[in-house]
């Protein structure tokens, strides 16, 4: 992992030096496979992608790019009972925002779905397949264990006429779900339990969002994806580290297949794994099918479509990946390193606004009344071209509850009675008087200005120790704000042998504050603006906005509380 203070000029240098980069650039040197890259991105259609999956697009397109090589996407729809349109249409749009785009139109492994019938059927006729009529617990049990060998189904001899004839009842439909499957046959004594004669067939009679009802069989995973990478004329087939024992049997199919000196090489990573996250797509199902949050897209969730809801965007997403690398050793990754991505992209491009989240009127007594001016404020320090904005100042303004104490302890620098401060881009204020209401809450203050102090500035040369946002009241749009936090407390929900995950769940992870008020310049924002509200954090404008009733949600704070939560 990079330190977070490093230059783009060495995050490049580290992309470079990978060692996937390096067993390509030797493959080149070879001359293998006619001095081509050609890599693919192969999400199940099974639910939305999330950052794990991000890091595997960066990679692969990523490569593709580098070498002047091509990605493909490929939808890997073998399992018809967990697949649906709607992951499919979601997984293009991520793909997109996060600024790729694949070679061709997208592929699917049902485009296959003929030609791997055909190979297993050359398969059962080599003598290399046969039809297991055992049930499940059976086959599984006869599998043995990695130091003991397994045990050979009393169906592995088979003649090859008698699994074809097997095989093509199963096609038709004539079998129940289970009765029976087709094996490899392969090596029940061998040391690598992926190789003892594995499923590469299975009866499931559900609708295929694709191929409809056509098909009764559908193959495995294992036995489809290298030959759609062979077919495709995939070079370099990138998976995560839990495939590497899975390759043997990749290689075993391709040799079978293989027709001339081109094949593809599987190559393995450590997938991502990040603190304060859960990153099985089956438990994030859990989720939002029980509700815990509102959909794929909440932006509590690691999801790419959640993620870009909250506001990351796809450069903080590409940089993340950058900096973490790739390696060969799994290991866990600081959330805070994503956090920091994203707050150093937008610190760089975010529009700057004040916003004042819990409000506490102020009313400047010595201000004229039904009189407003527009005072010059910087739209980011960190890049001129960015230009300036006019703010609205009036008499009856809106500060933060928090920026007053009534009985201010020594190190609160903040508006107090009798104390003076600067309002961000206007004036000096002195606070004169306190009014509370019957229950003695304080309703609002009054304060005078210092009409000389334009601009922040004392003439006189006076400091002050605080300088506070505001908004005008007269012109401030009233807005929902959604502050949303880690979706776990814990540093490892998934780690708990003994603790269900949701368990460690944050109770705090979203609070909704209905009447805040932006200054007016956001009137104007589309879904997924980035704004910087001044002191508090950086914000978008949630797609759920309308004219009426603006929603933005926190995408990050400006400090990290978890870190001083911590060191307390």
């Amino acid at each position: 992992m990079t330190d977070k203070n490093n230059t783009t000029e060495n995050t490049e240098v580290q992309k470079k030096a990978n060692f996937i980069d390096l067993q390509i650039e030797e493959d080149l040197k070879q001359g293998k496979n006619d001095n081509r890259v050609h890599t693919r991105f192969p999400p199940e259609p099974n639910g939305y992608l999330h950052i794990g999956h991000a890091k595997s697009i960066c990679l692969n397109f990523g490569i593709g790019e580098n070498f002047n090589g091509k990605t493909n996407l490929r939808f890997d729809d073998t399992n018809p009972s967990k697949e649906e349109t709607e992951y499919v249409d979601s997984i293009m749009e991520d793909v997109r925002w996060l600024g790729f785009d694949w070679d061709n139109e997208p592929y699917f492994a049902s485009d296959y779905f003929e030609k791997l019938h055909e190979f297993a059927c050359k398969l059962i006729s080599e003598g290399n397949a046969y039809i297991d009529d055992q049930n499940a617990e059976t086959i599984s049990n006869q599998k043995g264990t990695p130091t003991r060998p397994g045990i050979e189904s009393p169906h592995r001899n088979r003649s090859a006429e008698e699994s074809l004839d097997l095989f093509k009842r199963m096609t038709a439909g004539e079998f129940d779900e289970g009765a029976c499957v087709l094996r490899a046959k392969i090596d029940m004594a061998s040391p690598n339990m992926h190789m003892r004669d594995p499923i590469i067939y299975r009866i499931m009679k559900a609708h295929h969002h694709r191929t409809g009802d056509k098909w009764c069989v559908y193959p495995m995973y294992d036995f489809a994806h290298g030959q759609c990478d062979y077919w495709e004329g995939i070079t370099h087939s990138i998976c995560t580290l839990e495939f590497e024992v899975h390759r043997p049997l990749y290689d075993w199919f391709v040799n079978r297949l293989q027709e001339t000196d081109y094949r593809p090489r599987q190559i393995e990573f450590a997938r991502l794994n990040l603190t304060y996250t859960v990153m099985s797509k089956r438990k994030l199902l859990e989720l939002v099918k029980d509700g815990h949050v509102n959909g794929w897209d909440d932006p509590r969730m690691p999801t790419i479509s959640g993620l870009r809801r909250r506001g990351y965007t796809p450069e903080s997403i590409r940089n993340f990946s950058d900096k973490i690398g790739v390696t060969k050793v799994n290991g866990m990754i600081d959330v805070t390193l994503l956090e920091h991505s994203v707050k150093e992209h937008l610190n760089k491009t975010a529009q700057r606004v004040m916003g004042v989240l819990n409000p506490l009127k102020v009313v400047i007594t010595n201000y004229p009344e039904n009189q407003s001016e527009e005072l010059d404020a910087v739209n980011n320090p960190e890049d001129e071209t960015m230009g300036k904005r006019k703010v609205p100042f009036s008499r009856e303004l809106y500060i933060e509850r928090e920026d007053f104490m009534e009985e201010p302890p020594r190190k609160f620098f903040r508006l107090g009675p009798g104390r003076e401060v600067r309002l961000r881009y206007a004036y000096f204020i002195t606070c004169n008087d306190v009014i509370k209401d019957e229950n003695g809450e304080i309703t609002e203050l009054h304060c005078t200005y210092d009409p000389a102090s334009k601009g922040g500035n004392s003439p006189d040369g006076r400091k002050v120790k605080a300088t506070l946002h505001w908004v005008s009241v007269e012109h401030a749009v009233k807005s929902e704000v959604r502050l949303y936090d880690r979706l776990f407390s814990d540093e490892n929900p998934d780690g708990h042998k003994e603790i269900d995950f949701k368990e460690f769940m944050n109770s705090d992870s979203l609070q909704v504050l209905p009447g805040c008020y932006i200054e007016p310049f956001v009137k104007d924002a589309k879904p997924l603006d980035h704004f910087q509200f001044e002191r508090l954090g950086y914000f978008n404008l949630d797609p759920d906005s309308t004219t009426e009733k603006p929603v933005f949600n926190r995408t990050v704070q400006l400090r990290d509380s978890w870190a001083k939560a911590q060191q307390k």
